[in-house]
């Protein structure tokens, strides 16, 4: 359907009735001055090259440019063709592992930046989807709540790192909980979680909350990152590899069975890292494959608009007035 962006615009039109009547009264003033000069027949003489009709045609333009700057402005449009403005998706709460467990190099650089490549690319597949994010190491903290702007769920990606959480341990089961309740609790679908983590020092609450999940619709996704074989945990404030209480290197290994597990139970798939590419797009695709729900109420509609035709016309017209001079010309038939 054509329609007005900006109908407010169009106001502008009612500039156009002065300005005629201003034009009318020059012509009764230079009639009026004509006729005060005198003998008519000796002013004839001396304005025999003035045209009238191309005085008019000039106002004329003018006035049809005017017009079309106006409509420009209010923009015509109509809807683009296959777009209903309708977006429907998802809501996705992320859960990523922030604890120091994370920094082992067991998959190079190290398990949490190639949880922020995967993260990212999933970003990216996202689509209408909407996301937020959660933190979490010996604590969870929700770093943002859910939003269609994944450009700023980027962001935030980005500066995830140990120094988010000050308290350090792996309890998956607050950063479930907390994710669960970021999400509509009124929903019984729509919904899902996806857990990024090495599964290591998997916490007692975690089987408590999959009930909770598990009631409100939420379905966990799972990623691995790491190796069953593990490695030593590289702690930068020391420069050196973490040691326990008997000074003997910690080693860090991936808990498979625990991450199957919360996913399984929910209905969810595991995904063990190989690729950023490839786990991004089989989280991607297994979020692809739950029923979607409207997203952002109308959503937002593309048009397409037409402003652009009118300004040219426009431009046209006037470049034509000023062309057009007041003197009778002989190539301008109109005027003979």
């Amino acid at each position: 359907m054509i329609s007005f962006q900006n109908t407010e615009f169009l106001y502008g039109l009612l500039v156009l009735v002065p300005v005629t009547l201003l034009f009318v009264l020059v012509l009764r003033w230079k009639r009026k001055v004509k006729k005060q000069i005198g003998d008519e027949e000796l002013v004839n003489a001396l304005t025999s090259d003035y045209s009238p009709k191309y005085f008019n045609y000039k106002f004329l333009l003018i006035v049809a440019a005017l017009a079309l700057c106006v409509v420009a402005a209010a923009n015509l449009r109509t809807p683009a063709p296959g777009n209903t403005g309708n977006r429907t998706g998802v809501d996705v709460m992320v859960a990523l592992d922030v604890s120091n467990s994370m920094l082992a190099q067991d998959v190079k650089p190290n398990r949490l930046e190639r949880a922020k490549q995967v993260l990212g690319k999933i970003i990216d597949k996202m689509g209408n989807n909407r996301m937020g994010m959660v933190v979490f190491a010996g604590q969870a903290f929700l770093q943002m709540p859910l939003t269609t702007d994944l450009a700023a769920t980027k962001l935030y990606v980005s500066n995830a790192s140990p120094n988010a959480v000050p308290t350090q341990g792996t309890v998956i089961g607050d950063a479930l909980r907390l994710c669960n309740t970021s999400l509509d609790t009124k929903e019984k679908k729509y919904k899902a979680v996806i857990l990024i983590s090495d599964g290591e020092d998997q916490d007692e609450k975690a089987a408590e909350v999959l009930k909770e999940l598990q009631d409100n619709g939420v379905v966990v996704h799972t990623v691995g990152i790491g190796s069953p074989e593990g490695a030593p945990i590289f702690d930068p404030g020391s420069n050196d590899f973490k040691k326990d209480e008997s000074g003997n290197t910690v080693v860090s290994k991936l808990n498979e069975q625990a991450l199957q597990t919360l996913a399984t139970q929910t209905g969810g798939q595991y995904h063990l890292f190989t690729t950023a590419d490839e786990v991004a797009g089989s989280v991607v695709a297994s979020i692809d494959q739950m029923e979607k729900k409207q997203i952002g109420g109308t959503g937002i509609r593309v048009y397409n608009s037409f402003f652009q035709w009118f300004l040219l016309v426009a431009v046209i017209l006037l470049l034509l007035e000023t062309i057009i001079p007041e003197r009778k010309m002989k190539w301008l038939s109109w005027g003979k």
